[in-house]
């Protein structure tokens, strides 16, 4: 394992960790979708990481060895990171789980909801892509399944929106695009 490896595996613990301590500021949840299976996501996470990890893939490691590789997936999770940190920090006490509705919900299309409407979901996406690109290949499973996912939960989540705020967010949706500013 290289330097970077360590260094881009620390930022990922220190961003679950920090965002395991914001949650406890997030308003109530009034309804959840799929609450009752936070368990089942997180246990899904973590076999995941196991599986890449532990080498249950049998085979060489793809361990990215080039240093520009190495770089570029570095800059790669800061940014993706730091768009989704920056997009919770907009989102205040109004964050939660995926698909949960909050009491007292409030449509954020400030920062980096004026761009896209899922910005933490892209800034997740784009730090596993980075991961991908800087540490190794088998980050790529990850991806795909936590994309998947994502994209899922955004379209419930944007469901939800339309129902809380049929006069605001048809508009908000017309004006941005999902999780890739432009494009998608």
């Amino acid at each position: 394992m290289y330097v970077i490896d360590y260094v881009i595996y620390s930022l990922w613990v220190v961003f679950w960790l920090g965002w395991l301590v914001a949650a406890l500021s997030a308003k109530q949840a009034a309804r959840t979708r799929m609450g009752q299976f936070v368990g089942l996501r997180v246990a899904l996470f973590v076999i995941v990481y196991l599986v890449i990890r532990a080498g249950v893939i049998k085979g060489p490691q793809p361990i990215v060895s080039d240093h520009v590789l190495q770089g570029i997936g570095m800059a790669l999770v800061l940014m993706g990171l730091g768009l989704a940190v920056w997009a919770r920090v907009y989102l205040g006490r109004n964050w939660g789980t995926p698909m949960s509705e909050k009491v007292d919900a409030e449509l954020v299309t400030t920062g980096p909801y004026q761009y896209i409407r899922n910005p933490i979901y892209s800034g997740i996406i784009l730090a596993g892509i980075g991961a991908t690109v800087g540490v190794s290949w088998y980050w790529v499973v990850g991806v795909v399944l936590v994309g998947a996912y994502f994209i899922y939960s955004a379209t419930a989540e944007g469901r939800i929106m339309e129902r809380r705020f049929p006069e605001t967010y048809p508009a908000y949706k017309r004006s941005t695009k999902m999780l890739i500013p432009f494009i998608f």
